[in-house]
């Protein structure tokens, strides 16, 4: 009895020792095994945030097909929500097929959504000894990563701001353009234009190295895509636009302006609303990384430049032409969305502030000079929207940013160097692809511009063979047009459009 009491004291004495021996390994091996749970969990939650804001970003063409359709007139409605409705297909094949390869075959490591990095195949010319990349060369058709979840999730992700980027130009051509023109327009746009532009800024391209090639700052710099997705935008549709020529009826001999009123400001407006709700993806959603908490910032800096841009907008109108207008009010937050997109991480509030209050000046501003001097017709204000705030938008990261975010990216004299290099490539390079493009397009279908017949009754039912609104009274006057058209359809002159 009392040897079994002894021997139960000792291993009692003895188990501490045995297990104190033991720990430290044990002790690693929990640690590692709770490590690499922790990456686990962080890399599942930032596939999570950044699908969820591909989500939001593609929501956003419900509100551009409101905004747009709601800005034009009732007899050419079924035919713009159409187009708003079909860029999306047609531009993302185009981009799966071709696009997506061009922009971000070379782009590197995936960091926050796992670490793939086989993305790796940028092609480039070598100046002085230094890399400049043009154009990405691996993941046509997404071959050679099936199944790579984190490819798969980039793809969507990039694929509805490619998306953005497209249905822009549908808005400035809207009232007089050709569907089968726009159908192969939008192929350009989703394959070759978006893609290589988008290459030299986020795939690792040429202008992404300004900085280490030239010690320009950290190169152009673009968070989520002023000049990306909305100065390319615009870029493309102020080409168009003034190759197309303005709608019948726009300009008098005398040069004066006729306004066109949309027909249902109310959609618009909704529609609005919708992008701005979106907006939260498209901005904030580019941290690919919900484990990001700046994310916060991102929102909440995005929320208040479109706010400013509504009220200077609206501040402006009512002060220089005696009502708010509530289109430039929707335009307004609009500019203010665009111009807050490239620099929203790197601002502090009042900067966010500052930023959105220029844009719904500049909105306004612009409008009435494209319009009037310019004499380029744009239905919805496109071009001053995502054209001249996208420019505004990659200019003020260049002078506004504090350097708190990211690798120290600071607005000073050097990053804004970059920062303006990178609109001007924008303009000349997305500008000149679209002019290619466009001529492309009118060899292929016989012309961009509508039958001046087709556009006084209305392009609903001669180009898409159904009418938005059947029973409404414009409807039933361009009824009455066709008519009189049909005994003297010689008289109705076309608008030119550019050769």
């Amino acid at each position: 009895m009392r040897r079994s009491v002894g021997l139960g004291l000792l291993l009692t004495l003895a188990c501490p020792l045995v297990v104190a021996g033991q720990g430290v390994p044990a002790a690693d091996s929990l640690a590692k095994a709770a490590s690499a749970a922790s990456a686990a969990n962080t890399v599942a939650i930032n596939f999570v945030w950044t699908l969820v804001a591909g989500f939001l970003v593609m929501f956003m063409q419900a509100g551009f097909a409101m905004v747009e359709t709601g800005f034009t007139r009732a007899k050419n409605a079924a035919h713009t929500i159409t187009m708003n409705f079909m860029v999306y297909g047609i531009a993302m094949l185009a981009y799966w097929a071709i696009g997506f390869a061009l922009q971000a075959g070379g782009v590197g490591a995936l960091g926050t959504l796992g670490g793939y990095d086989k993305l790796a195949h940028e092609f480039s010319l070598t100046i002085a000894g230094k890399e400049w990349g043009l154009f990405g060369g691996t993941g046509f058709f997404l071959t050679g990563v099936a199944y790579t979840a984190p490819v798969f999730a980039y793809f969507l992700f990039q694929m509805v701001f490619m998306d953005t980027a497209a249905t822009i130009p549908t808005g400035a051509l809207a009232e007089r353009w050709k569907f089968s023109a726009f159908a192969v327009f939008s192929v350009f746009v989703g394959a070759f234009i978006y893609p290589i532009y988008a290459n030299w800024t986020w795939g690792g391209g040429w202008l992404a190295m300004l900085g280490k090639n030239l010690g320009l700052g950290h190169g152009h710099v673009d968070f989520a895509g002023s000049s990306v997705v909305h100065m390319t935008g615009g870029v493309m549709a102020f080409v168009a636009a003034a190759l197309l020529g303005p709608r019948r009826g726009k300009y008098n001999a005398d040069g004066s302006v006729n306004a066109i009123p949309g027909h249902n400001i109310p959609m618009a407006l909704i529609g609005t609303f919708i992008l701005a709700f979106g907006w939260f993806g498209f901005n904030a959603g580019s941290t690919l990384a919900g484990s990001d908490l700046r994310i916060g910032v991102i929102a909440t800096n995005t929320m208040l430049a479109g706010a400013a841009g509504s009220i200077t907008a609206m501040l402006y109108m009512w002060f220089k032409y005696g009502k708010p207008d509530p289109s430039m009010m929707a335009n307004g937050a609009l500019a203010g969305l665009v111009a807050i997109t490239a620099p929203c991480a790197f601002v502090t509030a009042p900067s966010a502030v500052l930023i959105g209050g220029i844009a719904g000046v500049l909105v306004c501003v612009a409008v009435f000079f494209i319009d009037g001097k310019l004499r380029i017709d744009d239905p919805v204000g496109a071009i001053s929207v995502h054209g001249v705030n996208g420019l505004w938008g990659i200019l003020a990261l260049g002078l506004l940013a504090d350097g708190t975010y990211g690798d120290g990216w600071y607005g000073d004299a050097s990053q804004f160097v970059a920062q303006a290099i990178g609109g001007v490539a924008n303009i000349v390079g997305v500008g000149a692809m679209a002019f290619v493009a466009y001529k492309v397009t009118a060899f292929v279908v016989g012309g961009h511009r509508v039958a001046p017949e087709v556009e006084e009754l209305g392009l609903d039912l001669p180009e898409m063979g159904a009418l938005a609104y059947p029973d409404s009274p414009e409807v039933a006057s361009a009824v009455i047009l066709s008519e009189t058209a049909s005994r003297g359809v010689g008289h109705l002159e076309p608008e030119p459009e550019a050769v």
